[in-house]
């Protein structure tokens, strides 16, 4: 991954993989079939302009896209149902962690008095909310993004956001944790643990053994073919498992492989990206 003081926009590899995930939501959004709904994906993606073609609908053509979409279906549907739980039951705060071009403050529906905070790179979240004011995509919550690197004191910022520590929050941490070192996932889960009260919930997404599945030459090509070589971006190393660590500091945890909760969903993952990504395990805990 990118040294610690690198900052990116949505133009360097690592904010193109954000444009190719709203690339996979766009088209998971026009499937028949669709279990998530992004209606703003496609506009962000065509706005970001890249120099190779990302499909943002099914097409015969673009059989990586639909297992893609199978996959970012999956696990999008997981964390909103995640979200939607937590407000349901009476939580108000929610924090999203590397929030990329996510839409969830605009695209979900909000109880009165929801405050969404937003944690991503300063340029990806003002190229995300240019594009999404000029489609006149309103949020239906507070939404405060929080122009912020994961990598420094986000704490401060997220409480200078207005983040309450002494009520329950709800965040979700999606296609995140494999991209940070070790420390920088220590840290975050750390971080988290100390900012949550009691009665927080908190998603998680990881896979020790990803990048090690990524060197398959045909997983390897999948991935050069939307633009993107992520055997460069994703951390070596041994990493905190965040099941075990959150099972460890007061958090029950449940948790489901990414296969297992793609079949509850009604999908069937292609082989490819079962090899590759079935085994994701997806966790859902709440602070005791």
């Amino acid at each position: 991954m990118a040294d610690s003081t690198e900052i990116w926009d949505i133009a360097s590899q690592i904010g193109t993989t954000a444009v190719v995930a709203a690339a996979c939501r766009a088209v998971e959004h026009h499937r028949d079939d669709s279990i998530v709904s992004d209606p703003y994906a496609e506009p962000l993606v065509e706005a970001a302009r890249l120099p190779f073609p990302i499909p943002t609908r099914p097409a015969p053509d673009a059989a990586n896209w639909r297992a893609m979409s199978d996959l970012l279906g999956t696990r999008g549907r997981f964390f909103d149902d995640v979200l939607e739980q937590a407000v349901d039951d009476g939580i108000r705060q929610v924090v999203i962690l590397a929030a990329g071009l996510d839409t969830r403050a605009q695209r979900l529906g909000w109880p009165s008095g929801t405050v969404v905070f937003e944690i991503e790179q300063p340029a990806v979240l003002d190229f995300k909310m240019e594009v999404l004011d000029t489609l006149g995509a309103a949020a239906s919550c507070d939404h405060r993004p929080v122009g912020h690197d994961l990598r420094g004191d986000w704490a401060a910022a997220l409480d200078a956001a207005g983040f309450d520590r002494s009520s329950p929050s709800v965040w979700i941490a999606e296609g995140l944790l494999y991209y940070l070192t070790p420390a920088a996932q220590q840290g975050l889960l750390e971080t988290v643990d100390m900012l949550a009260a009691p009665g927080s919930r908190w998603a998680t997404e990881d896979d020790p053994a990803f990048l090690d599945r990524m060197n398959d030459p045909e997983a390897r090509a999948a991935s050069e073919s939307m633009g993107v070589d992520l055997r460069i971006l994703l951390e070596a190393g041994s990493r905190p498992d965040p099941e075990s660590w959150l099972l460890a500091n007061r958090w029950v945890v449940e948790s489901r492989r990414l296969r297992t909760a793609a079949a509850g969903y009604g999908r069937v993952l292609d082989p490819l990206t079962d090899r590759t990504n079935g085994s994701f395990v997806l966790t859902s805990s709440r602070k005791v």
